[in-house]
């Protein structure tokens, strides 16, 4: 039996991996699967100088070649949400901090029913919060 079958089991492990690589690089987590009006925000983190909206994408390794990078399913419709939910967000968590739109791309491999991250590659400031 395939555990991690559906699209939203494939995405919740990658979030899982994209947090713990997070935390290691020294950002502090402050939301997960925020929902919005606009959507949801997979990852809210900040350091000192930044808060960080990163959206998580994780694709079996040899999709890639296949349906092309992880981050190209972030278009200018999920984009314009990610500013919109990033926004709602802010209003009822105010700060001074600039704000930063990243994408983490979790490559996975699968088995015998167990999920293993083979490669993680983060995108800073991979679009605007304008435009």
């Amino acid at each position: 039996m395939n555990l991690f079958r559906t699209t939203k089991q494939t995405g919740d492990l990658g979030e899982k991996a994209a947090v713990k690589y997070l935390k290691k690089n020294g950002w502090r987590v402050k939301a997960r699967n925020f929902l919005t009006p606009h959507g949801e925000l997979d990852i809210v983190c900040e350091n000192k100088e930044y808060i960080i909206f990163v959206e998580v994408k994780t694709r079996q390794v040899r999709e890639e070649y296949r349906y092309g990078r992880p981050m190209a399913a972030v278009n200018k419709a999920k984009r314009d949400h990610l500013r919109y939910s990033a926004n709602y967000y802010l209003r009822s968590h105010p700060t001074g901090k600039k704000q930063r739109f990243d994408i983490i791309e979790v490559y996975k491999t699968e088995e015998k029913g167990k999920f293993k991250v083979v490669e993680i590659k983060y995108i800073p400031c991979a679009f605007g919060a304008k435009g």
